[in-house]
């Protein structure tokens, strides 16, 4: 008599070192920096390379925190799990489902954009079709296997990697006044327009706040990398790309976009960064090949959105602080359950979108303004914590933090300050009370639940109450 394999326990380890290494280069990189960067230049002008710079750093330094923790703890969960250690249950459970929640509600953001292009490409087909045609396809290679997931993402990243490079390339031959096609050349345009800092220096600390969700999503790799066969190596590799990412994607790209176009240009921001500047350059046929790259960076997006999210609720479900149901892995490794609890919520998403356009989608929305600064912020002083436990117990980390604990520090006080200006800020206050709501909910929540838990297992060891193991087995 044979009987089946019994389904895994844990996450299984089929992402590849390529499959990850293409992630951490531009897996996150969405329609942020191909399109949105246009509002960011319009708040800041050509100073916004001062904001991309601040939130570079900010982005770089967290990064290597929570690659300190990683290394030594590779993790589904990454600085879920870590908070949960070194502040307590209730952290570790506030800012999972926080995160949770932002990334469900990014799914329907960026199919809803991706079903608009291709909607203005062939109009007949009704958008919400497309965008329900999205969501299935991508549930799809999330719900099988990893490598699905990994493949998908591999060759996303790779399509925009190769189109960024080569918007580089064009931009390079035109600053310098090589490109044949327009007479552009040199980067008085930096500077020409009301000074490279027209709107002061309050408006770069503004850039700062509409420049950081462009990047937040780097600390992905350290949740795919728990699902490798070297999670510590690639964890490495992957926080060490993040500067040279930072430098060449996001620096010299914007750079070069606010050297060849006006920064106050109307036409810059209804057309969208990267589209606007290339036909300035005349070049054949920009509208289709920005378009198509967009297209594959919201999906891209969506995908890496997924995924984060589903692996999120697993860990949350293991440490029992979601349903149960969500810590069981099929025989492929994959939290079925996790994904498609988190793609149910993408859908709920799309739906309030097309059935209440421009109310109960937008306020969703709201609750999620302050969110990436706040997980910013408990990495920061996790990594804090745990590293002085470390040091106390006479180890180091293999792989440590620059000038600890100083530049922790610093990076707390800043991503204070910043929480601080949303605040009293008129433009950001509404979304920082919002995400302050949601907050206070869900620490609530993570109360009542730690609170139960804590009186479940004084019952089972004072032997009030037997697990349900053994109720099953009587």
């Amino acid at each position: 008599m044979s009987y089946s394999a019994k389904p895994p326990s844990t996450l299984g380890d089929g992402l590849s070192s390529r499959q990850v290494t293409m992630i951490s280069i531009a897996g996150i990189i969405g329609a942020g920096l191909f399109i949105g960067s246009a509002s960011a230049i319009a708040t800041a002008g050509p100073a916004i390379l001062i904001s991309y710079i601040l939130t570079g750093f900010l982005v770089l330094l967290v990064m290597r925190m929570l690659g300190e923790m990683a290394v030594m703890q590779p993790d589904s969960g990454s600085f879920s799990t870590y908070a949960s250690r070194a502040l307590g249950p209730w952290a570790g459970f506030t800012i999972g489902w926080l995160y949770w929640w932002f990334w469900v509600l990014v799914i329907p953001v960026e199919a809803i954009a991706g079903a608009n292009i291709l909607h203005t490409a062939l109009p007949a087909v009704p958008a919400w079709v497309y965008t329900l045609s999205i969501m299935t396809l991508l549930t799809c290679t999330n719900l099988f296997n990893v490598k699905n997931f990994g493949e998908f993402e591999f060759w996303f990243s790779l399509i925009k990697v190769v189109a960024i490079l080569a918007f580089i390339a064009v931009g390079i031959a035109a600053v310098a006044g090589y490109w044949p096609l327009a007479h552009v050349s040199g980067v008085s345009r930096l500077w020409d327009s009301g000074g490279f800092m027209p709107h002061g220096g309050g408006a770069v600390l503004s850039g700062v706040l509409i420049t950081i969700f462009s990047f937040f999503g780097a600390e992905i790799v350290t949740i795919a990398a728990a699902e490798t066969k070297d999670p510590g190596q690639q964890i490495r590799r992957s926080t060490n790309l993040v500067v040279y990412r930072i430098a060449l994607f996001y620096l010299l790209s914007i750079f070069l976009v606010v050297s060849l176009v006006a920064w106050n240009d109307p036409q810059l921001k209804e057309q969208g960064t990267f589209q606007y500047a290339l036909n300035v350059l005349h070049l054949p046929g920009a509208g289709i090949l920005v378009s198509s790259v967009v297209f594959i960076a919201v999906c891209s997006c969506m995908n890496s959105g997924l995924y984060t999210a589903s692996r999120m609720f697993y860990s949350l479900a293991q440490r029992g602080d979601a349903p149960r149901a969500g810590a069981r892995i099929s025989a492929g490794g994959v939290p079925r359950v996790a994904v498609l609890s988190s793609t149910l919520a993408g859908f709920a998403g799309c739906f309030a979108n097309y059935a209440f356009p421009g109310r109960v989608f937008d306020f969703l929305l709201s609750t999620t303004g302050a969110i990436a600064l706040l997980v910013y912020l408990v990495i920061a002083v996790s990594q804090l914590i745990m590293r002085r436990r470390l040091e106390r117990s006479g180890r180091t980390p293999e792989f440590k933090m620059w000038l600890f604990p100083w530049l922790t520090l610093f990076t707390i006080g800043i991503i204070l300050v910043v929480l601080g200006y949303m605040f009293i800020s008129p433009d950001y206050r509404y979304e920082t009370l919002m995400t302050a709501a949601v907050a206070a909910i869900v620490l609530m929540l993570s109360f009542i639940v730690t609170r139960r838990r804590t009186a479940q297992t004084q019952k089972i060891g004072s032997g009030k109450m037997q697990p349900r193991a053994v109720q099953t087995m009587r």
